[in-house]
């Protein structure tokens, strides 16, 4: 196969776009909230067909003078936090019966069997303090089962008015802790490539596709973000100097720096877990290897052989494996190695063309581009080579990258024209466009969660 120059990670096969892929599916353990009557199992996540809970929200309460709209934004951002979940079927108050829509604030448990008429199983509600004079908002919230008819959990936020998404965002990570065990991304971010005035520039945004920033201003082309472990930098491939060479930069935009640039390619940066080593796709006239590097940039060290072309390194949550792309065996397929470099072993064997790994965080599955009738669609396999299963349909889907919880996969797709960028649970279901600029967007990278 002869090879061209890649246009990073979107090209590392001679004039093919390359992949981006999709989400993964991944089967999860019941969760169990015990009560003093016993033990409830409020969510069923290993079940092939999710029930949403039904979570009746209502209407937030002003202990102060807080502005309406400050009320309305809250209320709004929880209300799609829970809805972008897909754990829940959210009740806005305004379909309460007349006598409950106006009820605000925090209700008397003794007469939670009133509330049951809002249609819910969950009560969730809460109250806004807001000091106009140093715009500091305080947030309380509360959960109620109305079923069994007990008080979950209240929990309080604070902070300066400009932080106020983030603190939803934090409430709605408790409110899915409470119900599922494990703690929500709501406050994690996913970086992302977006056209801007025809240069390629990194982005960052949050979980729910708002808060977008743009954190390279090259006017160049700048492709395949990846995070740091400790969420600090992100780690990216540019042509600013002319060739693909490996940058960094902190998250806010400061700081650019040249990290890796052997001439030829320094593409698609995978971090290892413990972030003192970088793997990445490094060559020449043609031909490409896996390198790993330290993380001062220095000591690369080459660890695939032969006469294939080698891309896309990711390091496996545990540091101990390595998944690569390799057309070893005459067309792309995905391989996995130890961290070294040895045990390499062939992974996929079904279709001619499969790209893109992406580790589960429990680090049992990967996800996966594939063609399929000349379109690209995201897989999962398990890395012993079982339960194979396909997630999208329409339209290339590409790039996937997980959640650091394992419940979600971000992808880039254009089945609605211009490549967006796209969310969908594990197992394939609630497909949602996360992000709607103008330009093309693809290469979603997920944060780990922020503190």
């Amino acid at each position: 196969m002869s090879r061209n120059h890649l246009n990073v990670e979107r090209d590392f096969y001679p004039n093919q776009i390359m992949l981006k892929v999709i989400f993964s599916l991944i089967f999860f353990v019941f969760f169990i909230i015990v009560s003093s009557a016993g033990a409830r199992i409020y969510l069923d996540i290993n079940s092939p067909t999710l029930v949403q809970i039904p979570i009746a929200l209502a209407k937030w309460k002003s202990l102060d003078k807080s502005p309406p709209d400050l009320l309305e934004k809250v209320y709004g951002i929880l209300s799609n936090n829970l809805t972008l979940s897909g754990f829940f079927r959210v009740i806005d108050h305004r379909h309460f019966p007349p006598p409950l829509q106006k009820r605000e604030g925090i209700p008397d448990t003794l007469v939670l069997e009133e509330w049951r008429a809002a249609g819910g199983e969950i009560l969730l509600t809460g109250e806004i303090l807001f000091d106009a004079n140093n715009l500091n908002v305080k947030l309380k919230f509360h959960l109620f089962d109305l079923v069994e008819q007990k008080h979950l959990i209240g929990k309080q936020y604070e902070g300066h008015l400009q932080t106020i998404r983030s603190m939803v965002h934090r409430m709605t990570d408790e409110v899915v802790l409470q119900l599922t065990g494990e703690r929500g991304v709501h406050n994690t971010k996913i970086a992302y490539v977006g056209l801007q005035e025809g240069s390629k520039e990194i982005f960052v945004a949050d979980f729910d596709g708002t808060g977008v920033r743009q954190i390279t201003q090259n006017r160049s082309i700048s492709i395949s973000p990846a995070w740091s472990p400790d969420n600090r930098k992100i780690a990216f491939t540019s042509y600013i100097k002319r060739n693909p060479d490996l940058y960094l930069i902190d998250t806010d935009g400061k700081n650019l720096r040249r990290f890796s640039y052997h001439p030829g390619l320094n593409v698609s940066a995978s971090f290892s877990p413990d972030g003192k080593q970088i793997a990445l796709m490094m060559g020449m006239e043609g031909k490409s290897d896996i390198f790993v590097i330290d993380a001062d940039g220095d000591h690369p060290k080459k660890l695939t052989k032969g006469h294939g072309n080698e891309a896309s390194p990711r390091w496996a949550p545990d540091g101990q494996s390595i998944a690569f792309v390799s057309d070893r065996s005459g067309s792309p397929q995905i391989y996995l190695m130890a961290h070294d470099g040895s045990n390499v072993r062939r992974l996929t064997y079904e279709g001619n063309y499969n790209t893109s790994p992406a580790w589960s965080p429990k680090g049992d599955r990967l996800a996966y581009c594939g063609r399929v009738g000349g379109r690209f669609q995201i897989f999962t396999i398990g890395i012993d080579r079982s339960n194979l299963q396909r997630l999208t349909g329409s339209g290339d889907n590409e790039s996937p990258s997980w959640s650091p919880d394992g419940r979600y996969i971000a992808f880039d797709s254009s089945r609605s024209g211009l490549s967006k960028i796209f969310v969908m649970n594990s197992n394939g279901v609630n497909q949602r466009q996360l992000t709607s600029t103008k330009g093309g967007e693809s290469s979603p990278a997920w944060s780990r969660r922020f503190d």
